[in-house]
């Protein structure tokens, strides 16, 4: 959740989604958007291709899915998608370009690294601002165990 946007500091965007509950990433527009559709023409006419296509996977990622973050600290942070998305048009969301939002459930802890699939840490390593894909194959296996672990279900 670290914006595209270099005059952004890393650690407040990710600050603000632990603490609001919500999962996010960057491109602030003009006007809200009313709908992913007209979202994804402003971010295409704004920032390109390329970044509405991120936005699009993004919004289009199923209910229940699970995601990693990274603090400024270097802590790992899991969580997982329990709403929609929606245009956080607040001045909080814009100063830290986090502004593209869905609901989350993370943990309320980060994950020790020694419980973080190797499939995460190698993702992080690649480097890369936000909203990557984690391709090792028994990641998505390991991750649903750590949240089993850490919540029961």
């Amino acid at each position: 959740m670290r914006s595209r946007d270099d005059d952004v500091a890393d650690g407040p965007a990710v600050e603000r989604a632990l603490a609001l509950g919500v999962c996010g990433v960057g491109g602030r527009l003009d006007d809200a958007p009313d709908s992913i559709a007209d979202a994804l023409v402003s971010v295409d006419a704004v920032y390109g291709e390329q970044m509405a296509r991120r936005l699009d996977r993004f919004a289009s990622v199923v209910e229940g899915a699970f995601v990693w973050t990274r603090d400024s600290d270097g802590f790992l942070w899991l969580g997982r998608i329990t709403g929609p998305w929606r245009y956080d048009a607040s001045v909080e969301a814009r100063d830290v370009d986090l502004v593209h939002v869905r609901s989350c459930d993370w943990l309320d802890r980060p994950v020790e690294a020694a419980a973080v699939p190797p499939g995460v840490h190698e993702a992080f390593a690649r480097g890369g601002r936000n909203w990557q894909s984690i391709t090792r194959a028994d990641a998505a296996r390991l991750t649903a165990a750590v949240w089993k672990s850490r919540t029961g279900g």
